[in-house]
């Protein structure tokens, strides 16, 4: 190599944009331009040494002199590859290094005047400072390969196999991906050891910006990582849901779309962005992000301000009630009145109408047809069996299934902020442990709170003055003073013979035959008929039964008619036992003989009015006084009165004076298993009592209802529209009532008013002397008294007359 570098050469130029050529070393990289091409093929074809010099800077497409750098490496092409688009791949192999002396030509390319370097040998070779060197690169290349995914470590194996530090830079520095300027000047240094030195201050560099690299990516991998984590299960979770065909899509972005759609309040568009927000930040899949969503789906779906057009039309409302019920005239008036201030004043807000009465009476079937004529949507909610504060005013949102109360799940059912909301069964409301749901009540029941109602699972005020609501019961007993107080009481009573018989030809009759398939001209019913189906067959106060009896009178007739038996039916009287079998009811009049000691009494139940008989039995004894047949202690209390005002009475009634000394008095009311309750059966208690001691029958078509008090006064008793149609079902045909419900016969049906002789009356005297039988009536009845009485009975007549 002595006698090369003696010389200057001239040789083609390819000029290296980004790359270092190293001396004793191969590297292949492509070619584009002409020039450069033209030098490889000129280089190639004679056989000649090409310098390999890198340009100064990359952009310049044809560099000059002044654009080179002055050192490069002489190389041997070793294989040219044609590639598309006019570009080469080359293979070379450095020889020595080079100095351009001259740039001769650049057309049609490159050509200078080289002259060959060589490495200035160390003055102590294999120095311990080389050796340190050496040692270092070692340790620096290790700790690259393990940085670093961009240095295989067939490189550090190779470098290991050289202890020549000329070779081991030039190596390195060909292999690491350094900035060309680095190499560049490991290029131009000929001293093995100051090459060495100063590959080991670059690669230096270059470790610690790895080791500061991977520092930032651990710490951002710490921090990215659950996130990174979620975001990728996220992402699969979406492909599963997509290819299940259940993509929910953006939520975040669907639920702030709604809201921005909705009319709502502002408290609540303001709630409800936060609730987005806070939904934003949870993690996918977390509890908390379902209970949120729950909530905000909740919150969206109810009717802030959507109302729908109530129809304020008298007439209308009056046509559609009527169309539906048959009586009622108390409720439909005042419905009437209620939408005719609407019409006068529509801002008036939601009413609150208690309606109680019977079973069967239509209480809820009036309130669905309030809402229809009105144009307001419906939503029932039953309170029968409610023991939890919960279920009206619901669970707060934190629990575990929590969800709003039936106040709030009602008006969303409605879709409307104005719906008729039907409480049912208000009367059957319970309390325990977890709360008074009535409670609860009062503030959805008064008009002057409700109109910022707050359910626990909302938080958020709601508007219910425009709600109109209308509850049931069967009894106001049960129901608690102050929820008592919030609402108007409308009494719906028990149905006549006569009602029952016009609701059953146009509303029952005619939607079971509907049911049944049946047409008019295949089934007649005649009103006698109907008639005796109501007395004969049904014994209640509403016309529930007597719809199911009417139920099973079709399902018989169409049997008939599809067997092909008939083809038109026509039903009387006498022939309903064919159809409903034998009668359950007869119709009772008085008759029999007279009995001494059992007196008619009316009493008022949850479903109507019932007869109640007392029955009294005087024996020899010690002037016990025993009570059966499941009393209440009201009831109790009365039969103690009674004995007391008959004792005060003994004389004048012809009774013994001691018999409370040396008789035992057994009072009984039949169906003993039936709880019986309450202070109007006083009047009955005394006269059954009078009866039995004075061996005194009692009128058999008498029935009498009356509280009596120990100085014998009759007060006035509840009830009496029930106990009267009661009397008039089992053919009485005297009904004694107390003198202060005299007023309350105005309210009583004109049918029970025109068969009943009602007698008021004041005191129990007046009660004995329409009651009890005087001698002449005791022998018209053939009643055989008893010869230990018979001795009484010109006292007591005496004292009747």
């Amino acid at each position: 190599m002595t006698d090369v570098i003696q010389k200057q050469l001239l040789m083609p130029v390819l000029a290296l944009r980004g790359i270092t050529v190293f001396p004793n070393l191969l590297l292949h990289f492509d070619v584009g331009r002409t020039a450069s091409i033209h030098a490889l093929e000129d280089a190639m074809a004679g056989g000649r040494d090409i310098f390999l010099v890198t340009q100064r800077d990359v952009s310049v497409e044809s560099p000059g002199q002044d654009e080179l750098f002055t050192v490069g490496t002489v190389a041997a092409v070793k294989q040219i590859l044609r590639l598309p688009e006019n570009n080469v791949r080359v293979m070379v192999e450095g020889k020595y290094r080079g100095r351009m002396v001259e740039l001769l030509a650049r057309e049609p390319y490159l050509k200078a005047v080289v002259e060959p370097m060589e490495d200035i040998p160390a003055k102590e070779a294999n120095s311990s400072r080389t050796e340190a060197y050496i040692r270092q690169v070692y340790g620096l290349m290790e700790r690259y390969v393990e940085l670093s995914d961009r240095v295989t470590s067939e490189v550090y194996l190779k470098m290991l196999a050289s202890d020549d530090p000329g070779y081991i830079a030039d190596y390195a520095a060909q292999n690491l991906p350094m900035r060309f300027e680095d190499k560049q000047a490991i290029l131009e240094e000929l001293r093995p050891t100051r090459r060495i030195a100063r590959l080991c201050r670059i690669m230096t560099r270059e470790v610690q910006v790895l080791e500061a690299e991977s520092e930032l990516e651990e710490k951002l991998h710490a921090e990215m990582a659950a996130n990174q984590r979620d975001y990728v299960l996220r992402e699969q979770m979406k492909v599963i849901r997509r290819e299940l065909g259940e993509d929910d899509g953006d939520d975040i972005a669907e639920y702030r779309a709604k809201v921005a759609q909705a009319d709502l309040p502002d408290e609540v568009r303001e709630k409800l962005e936060k609730e987005i927000r806070h939904l934003e930040k949870q993690p996918f899949g977390s509890a908390e992000a379902a209970v949120i969503r729950g909530y905000l789906d909740t919150c969206l779906e109810l009717p802030w301000k959507v109302k729908t057009k109530e129809r304020a039309n008298v007439a209308a409302v009056s046509k559609a009630l009527d169309a539906d019920h048959y009586g009622l005239d108390k409720v439909k008036e005042r419905i009437l009145e209620f939408v005719a201030v609407r019409q006068l004043q529509p801002e008036l807000k939601g009413q609150i109408i208690c309606l109680v009465g019977p079973p069967g009476v239509g209480k809820t079937s009036i309130a669905m047809s309030v809402a229809a004529a009105m144009n307001r949507k419906l939503a029932r909610i039953s309170l029968g069996g409610v023991h939890d504060e919960a279920e009206i005013r619901g669970h707060r949102k934190t629990y575990i299934g929590a969800m709003p109360g039936r106040i709030i799940a009602g008006i969303r059912q409605a879709g409307s902020a104005n719906p008729v909301l039907l409480l049912d069964e208000i009367d059957k409301v319970g309390a325990d442990q977890r709360g008074d749901p009535a409670s609860a009540l009062l503030e959805v029941l008064d008009s002057e709170q409700n109109s910022t109602f707050r359910d626990h699972y909302l938080e958020l005020p709601f508007d219910l003055s425009d709600v109109m609501f209308i509850t049931t019961a069967n009894t106001t007993d049960t129901i608690p003073r102050p929820l008592l107080d919030r609402m108007e009481l409308i009494e719906l009573g028990s149905y006549t013979d006569e009602e029952k018989l016009q609701i059953a030809r146009r509303h029952l009759l005619p939607r079971q035959m509907q049911r049944h398939g049946l047409s008019k001209s295949q089934l007649q019913v005649s009103d006698q008929a109907l008639r005796q189906i109501i007395s004969g067959y049904t014994r209640e106060s509403g016309v529930r039964v007597l719809e199911r009896k009417l139920g099973a009178l079709c399902r018989k007739c169409a049997m008939q008619l599809v067997q092909g038996a008939v083809k038109r039916i026509r039903i009387t009287e006498n022939e309903l036992e064919a159809y409903l079998g034998i009668r359950r009811y007869h119709d009772e009049s008085p008759k029999g003989e007279a009995l001494v000691g059992v007196v008619n009494g009316l009493a008022w139940t949850s479903v109507g009015g019932e007869i109640l008989e007392v029955e009294v039995n005087v024996m020899d004894g010690a002037g016990k006084l025993e009570l059966t047949g499941n009393l209440g202690t009201v009831m109790k209390e009365s039969a103690s009165a009674a004995l007391s005002f008959i004792r005060s009475r003994a004389q004048q009634l012809g009774i013994s004076a001691d018999f409370y000394k040396n008789k035992d008095i057994h009072v009984h009311f039949p169906e003993g298993a039936v709880p019986k309750d309450g202070p109007s059966a006083g009047v009955a208690i005394t006269t059954a009592i009078v009866s039995a001691l004075t061996g005194t029958p009692v009128r058999r078509d008498v029935a009498m209802t009356g509280e009596v008090t120990l100085r014998g006064r009759v007060m006035a008793i509840g009830g009496l529209r029930e106990k009267t149609m009661a009397a008039l079902r089992n053919g009485i045909g005297t009904v004694i009532i107390p003198a202060d419900n005299e007023k309350d016969l105005e309210e009583i049906d004109q049918t029970v008013r025109a068969a009943l002789k009602f007698i008021p009356v004041k005191s129990a005297e007046e009660v004995l002397a329409v009651a009890l039988m005087n001698s002449s009536e005791v022998v018209a009845e053939h009643y055989v008294i008893p010869g230990d009485q018979a001795q009484t009975m010109g006292k007591s007549t005496a004292i009747r007359q």
